[in-house]
């Protein structure tokens, strides 16, 4: 199954919003809103009045159309080399689902929630223990004696770079002169780095080629600049919305955030070069979802006093938690990342001579960054997040 370009744009979107609430400071941050948006699409199919509109705006489609635009993101990213997915569903045995939005889950998603709150905790970990292959420990859900229904997904990815990087030191005054794990290589190809002017900056954008077509696009923007408008334009920038001049293109001096292109003496006439230096990372983050319950269209789906899931069960059902818990690690051999998602249900209603000229193209990533990893071919982003805490030397 090919996925549209719709489906793309709308996922993407999902995450350039959810980039703009994300909390720059402290150890950073890292979440997938693809792990999340089909979750929503399946609950939007099954709900009613305002929370299916809350939920249609939320994932920009149409609340009709959201299950199959659910599947079909969850088909292609299945087939994508480097990237395993699951969705899980468990339900306690006297819940009966309706028909026709159970069938449009896989077969083999169902599972049973026995009621002890402790048992169901542990069957939930190890599913995403097995899921992501220990990358994410625990489900990230709230369970009660009241939980109805547990609806997850999980997604792990993981890809060597074509070229890796060598270990270098990397000192910098803005992480207050600490020595940390810096990584550096060199390139011909420089049009692996380019630099746009957005509404709310410049920002350099690094690309970074994996061995599974899966890619990361390292951002970095202007000093002033927020967490979110750097990931908006490295979205802006995959969707085509803001013109990107790229390395081979670029003049002499301070072209970008921290990018310049230099003349130097060489004892060779060595064509033209890009010298990446940047900080290996390791971020993880969990999210509560009804914390930003208007970005994920989950306003009135808490309300416990009503059901809002006719589609799913003539038993009235309420979303009681929807958490997501997140990792990525970035090094000189390549780069991995995880997302477990999860929606809870209660009731509801209840010096030699140097003869030669040449020219460098110098990238240093060497304050807070961030990153989007995303599949080569459909740009679908997979993970996003912003790194202020870089890994120690």
């Amino acid at each position: 199954m090919v996925i549209t370009n719709a489906t793309i744009r709308a996922v993407n979107g999902l995450t350039a919003r959810w980039a703009g609430v994300v909390d720059g400071d402290g150890r950073g941050s890292v979440f997938s809103a693809a792990g999340v948006w089909p979750l929503l699409a399946f609950l939007a199919d099954g709900a009613s009045g305002p929370a299916r509109e809350e939920l249609a705006v939320a994932l920009g489609v149409p609340a009709g159309e959201a299950a199959a635009a659910g599947r079909e993101l969850l088909a292609t990213m299945a087939s994508m080399r480097g990237l395993d997915t699951a969705l899980g569903l468990w339900t306690r045995r006297t819940l009966e689902l309706r028909e026709a939005w159970e069938a449009g889950l896989p077969a083999e998603a169902h599972g049973v929630l026995t009621g002890d709150a402790v048992a169901d905790a542990e069957v939930l970990d190890a599913w995403a223990v097995k899921r992501t292959g220990g990358l994410v420990e625990r489900m990230p859900v709230a369970l009660s004696d009241d939980t109805m229904m547990v609806l997850a997904s999980a997604l792990a990815l993981r890809t060597r770079w074509l070229r890796p990087f060598r270990d270098v030191p990397l000192l910098s005054p803005h992480w207050h002169g600490r020595t940390l794990l810096g990584l550096r290589r060199e390139t011909l190809l420089l049009d692996r780095i380019g630099v746009t002017d957005t509404p709310a900056g410049h920002v350099t954008r690094l690309t970074v080629f994996g061995t599974d077509g899966i890619d990361v696009h390292l951002l970095l923007g202007e000093e002033h600049m927020t967490p979110g408008q750097v990931l908006g334009a490295g979205v802006g920038l995959l969707a085509g919305r803001h013109p990107v001049v790229p390395g081979p293109q670029l003049p002499y001096g301070e072209v970008g955030p921290g990018l310049r292109v230099v003349k130097e003496r060489s004892m060779t006439p060595d064509p033209p070069t890009l010298d990446v230096t940047t900080a290996a990372f390791g971020v993880s983050a969990d999210h509560d979802l009804l914390a930003r319950h208007e970005l994920f269209g989950l306003t009135t789906a808490r309300d416990a006093d009503h059901g809002h899931f006719p589609g799913i069960s003539a038993f009235p059902l309420a979303v009681a938690s929807a958490r997501q818990s997140a990792m990525a690690e970035f090094g000189a051999e390549g780069f991995r990342a995880a997302a477990v998602t999860a929606v809870a249900f209660a009731p509801g209603g209840a010096p030699p001579r140097l003869r030669w000229i040449t020219t460098k193209l110098k990238a240093r990533f060497d304050r807070p960054f961030g990153f989007l990893a995303l599949h080569r071919r459909s740009r679908l982003v997979l993970a996003a997040g912003w790194v202020t805490e870089p890994k120690p030397f």
